[in-house]
């Protein structure tokens, strides 16, 4: 076993679908919302507030042995206003993920809940179902970590990387992450992703303070939040997608 194909997406700011195709690309539906962080109140769908972003991202196709094409990549551009706050948050070395598990990652390093992800992994001629967790860290220098794990028909521990940058206007915060390829026997075609599920979001009170990793902006254009997502996939087809959220009620 060498890489797993997985993904995280940190994308929109409100409950939202959107859908894309390319050529030689599969079709992609998303969906998303801004939701409170468990256990600390005063987060969720709110102009201001500190929030977690839970997405769904699904991949249908059959460009690749009658499935979807491997995922390579994904970039998601989030809206001007949103503010993200690694270092209020600890991190988790790669090494210690590698070497002693994530058990061993300090608890205020953690970038939200167990997330999964789900496709087919090949043995030979063979496709076969899979379902893998996704653990997201924060990572030395302010970037993201997901350790990905599963257990059947493939033993699957693998650490997937993702950073953020700042996009031009009208999008703020830009994820940049790389997906890698898992080959599950040599020569088998790699494993094609088909759903991946994620919440990111992490948030504590300090004093009547609400400290958050991740915060909407205050106020909301005209029409919605801008929000753009392009995936990448095996071979260089690429889908893109993009939408305007709507704004919070409050």
């Amino acid at each position: 076993m060498r890489r797993i194909s997985t993904c995280l997406a940190v994308l929109g700011l409100a409950v939202l679908g959107l859908s894309a195709t390319a050529s030689a690309a599969p079709t992609i539906t998303f969906k998303a919302a801004a939701v409170p962080v468990p256990g600390v109140s005063g987060t969720g769908n709110i102009l201001g507030a500190g929030a977690a972003l839970q997405s769904e991202f699904t991949i249908s196709g059959t460009e690749y042995g009658g499935f979807p094409p491997p995922l390579t990549g994904v970039t998601v551009y989030l809206p001007a206003g949103v503010k993200l706050d690694p270092g209020a948050f600890g991190t988790c070395a790669p090494s210690v993920i590698q070497e002693k598990g994530p058990a061993s990652c300090p608890k205020k390093s953690s970038a939200g809940p167990a997330g999964s992800a789900s496709g087919v992994v090949s043995f030979g001629t063979e496709r076969v179902g899979e379902t893998v967790s996704v653990l997201p860290f924060f990572a030395p220098g302010g970037g993201l970590e997901f350790f990905v794990k599963g257990d059947t028909p493939v033993s699957i521990e693998i650490l997937a990387k993702g950073s953020i940058t700042t996009a031009a206007a009208p999008y703020g915060p830009e994820f940049v992450g790389e997906v890698p390829l898992i080959e599950s026997v040599p020569g088998a075609l790699d494993a094609s992703a088909q759903k991946i599920s994620v919440k990111l979001g992490a948030a504590y009170k300090k004093g009547k303070k609400t400290i958050s990793y991740g915060t909407l902006p205050k106020k909301c254009p005209k029409g919605g939040f801008p929000v753009k997502a392009i995936l990448s996939f095996l071979g260089g087809s690429s889908a893109e997608a993009t939408y305007k959220a709507p704004c919070p009620k409050k």
